[in-house]
């Protein structure tokens, strides 16, 4: 009975030895495929072709952009005795690259007074804001046409104010800056006020133009126009014109006020 008893004892002790080695290879197993799967957890690809050239993707979109064009012609108006104005634009590309055309015009007693066009390479810096270089070609009655070169920069500010800010050389030297600032205020769906404000510095002194170095002549306006549509927009206004400094003494030597306040009615349109 007792020798029973001890072959029972040391068959059990066997298989229990026995499950024990299969439990500990099965650990060992465990553990080692567990590494395996860490390994593939930090394993990264090779990046695709397409990904590599990820960043070409936007040169390649605008390859294919659709280009557009607009004129739109801000202020086509009537001024107080007997004058007029004519400010537009046009423009032809895409979202990034494009070409400007701009002018304005001045008359007084039925005559052009002053005249500019300018023609510009525009190219989109951000959502908002433009980068310009080109040429400009003023047009003037009482003195030689002048050209100048042009590096500009326009945009919309915060607060949607509309900005364009151009610094000029022209030959012999000469140098000019003009800011201008622009915000529409809808009061409602059909009527909007537009205030306005374009300031003028030259370098020089230019008697025949009325132009004089550093701040030379401010003009303000404040136009409210109705929009029939928005291709055709009548309106009434207010404009404002003041010279400073030395361009105010030629202005006064030729007989003329150096400030002026005119009412103007026009249209705005594009198209």
């Amino acid at each position: 009975m007792k020798a029973l008893i001890h072959w029972q004892m040391v068959l059990l002790g066997t298989a229990l030895q026995a499950q024990a080695a299969v439990a500990q290879q099965a650990t060992v197993s465990g553990h080692h495929h567990h590494g395996q799967a860490g390994t593939a957890a930090t394993y990264a690809p090779p990046a695709s072709p397409n990904l590599r050239h990820a960043a070409d993707a936007p040169d390649h979109v605008m390859d294919h952009q659709v280009l557009f064009s607009k004129v739109t012609i801000d202020q086509l108006e009537r001024r107080q005795h007997n004058s007029g104005a004519l400010e537009g634009s046009a423009w032809f590309g895409g979202d990034r690259d494009r070409v400007w055309l701009k002018t304005e015009v001045e008359q007084e007693e039925g005559e052009t007074e002053k005249a500019e066009l300018q023609a510009l390479y525009s190219r989109a810096i951000s959502p908002y804001w433009n980068l310009q270089a080109g040429v400009r070609h003023d047009f003037e009655r009482e003195s030689d046409s002048r050209n100048w070169g042009i590096i500009a920069l326009n945009g919309l500010a915060p607060y949607f104010f509309e900005v364009d800010s151009s610094l000029f050389v022209g030959e012999n030297g000469d140098s000019a800056l003009r800011v201008e600032a622009e915000y529409e205020l809808l009061l409602t769906q059909r009527w909007i006020l537009t205030p306005e404000m374009e300031v003028n510095f030259y370098g020089q002194n230019h008697r025949n133009s009325t132009t004089g170095s550093g701040l030379s002549d401010l003009e303000a306006g404040l136009r409210l126009r109705y929009e029939f549509t928005p291709k055709f927009a009548p309106y009434l206004g207010v404009h404002y014109e003041k010279k400073f400094g030395n361009a105010a003494d030629f202005a006064r030597e030729e007989g003329d006020s150096p400030s002026e306040t005119t009412w103007v009615i026009g249209l705005r349109t594009w198209f």
